[in-house]
């Protein structure tokens, strides 16, 4: 799956297939107020556990599930966040029939998080902020990835017309 053009800017191309709802959600969460919104949930849920204060625990999972129908559609691909949205979105639509690169960062994104949980649960305050910081660099490496995905993809696609 390859961006398209529409409306001057270049966006993943929705199989026809894919349901109204699929279409809202991957537009509006494109908007880089919501990625970068979501960049402080994962310090947050850390130390909502750490410190056992489970209203704000669950006010901070509530706005993880509604982030990404919060915010407006962009206006274009220009934002970095953006990208990362729209890499995404062609990532998870590629048959990858094995373990690939980027597979293998949210593995080690997904262990680094399962250790934070561990550690605030335990209120170990060093490990719980070193598998934090570890879980967000490893999610920001695969997110730069997917940077790199979608901008090879449009060029492809600008380079094929």
């Amino acid at each position: 799956m390859s961006p398209v053009r529409v409306l001057g800017r270049m966006v993943p191309e929705i199989p026809e297939d894919a349901s109204r709802f699929d279409r809202y959600v991957w537009a509006r969460h494109a908007n880089p107020k919501s990625g970068w919104s979501r960049v402080a949930t994962m310090p947050l849920l850390m130390a909502c556990l750490y410190r056992r204060n489970w209203r704000v625990l669950a006010l901070t999972l509530a706005f993880v599930v509604l982030n990404p129908v919060l915010f407006s559609p962009p206006e274009d691909d220009s934002a970095w966040m953006t990208k990362v949205v729209y890499g995404e979105r062609l990532w998870t639509k590629q048959d990858h029939g094995r373990l690939s690169y980027p597979e293998i960062l949210n593995l080690c994104n997904g262990l680094a998080a399962a250790c934070a949980v561990y550690a605030a649960v335990k209120q170990r305050p060093a490990e719980t902020a070193l598998a934090t910081a570890l879980s967000m660099a490893l999610k920001f490496w695969f997110v730069a990835e997917m940077v790199h995905l979608y901008e090879d993809s449009s060029t492809n696609s600008v380079d094929d017309s």
